[in-house]
């Protein structure tokens, strides 16, 4: 990709993060792991040992920021399994890196997904101001 898409690309990121409410910002945050583990699972097929690495990385990490922005105090019960799901979903990623299993990283997305389409059915159901 060139520089100038890349910038523009930057550019409306950010404009899109700023101008989103904090339930947008975790679907967000979610199409962002599931592009990332999609690009993982077709380089582990292909034995692209570089693209699946950092593409698992950086899934893990959006993870993580998923992980750490969990309210126990408020969320309870709920906050706890949604942490440890996050816990082993890394612990399948960091494993499927590890051994090329794009079997592994297929699980995790479907994960994801199912996260996904039950965050973007409670939206709904909250207010979003």
């Amino acid at each position: 990709m060139n520089t100038a898409a890349q910038t523009y690309r930057k550019l409306d990121i950010e404009s899109m993060v700023e101008s989103a409410n904090p339930h947008m910002l975790v679907r967000m945050l979610f199409d962002g792991a599931l592009q990332r583990l999609k690009r993982a699972a077709i380089c582990a097929e292909r034995d692209d040992y570089p693209g699946r690495s950092d593409s698992l990385g950086s899934a893990v990490a959006i993870l993580d920021g998923l992980r750490g922005s969990l309210d126990h105090e408020k969320g309870g019960e709920l906050a706890g399994n949604l942490d440890a799901l996050y816990d082993y979903m890394q612990r399948r990623l960091h494993q499927g890196n590890m051994d090329n299993n794009p079997e592994a990283i297929r699980e995790v997305i479907s994960l994801v997904e199912t996260l996904s389409s039950a965050w973007i059915a409670i939206e709904s159901q909250i207010d979003l101001v």
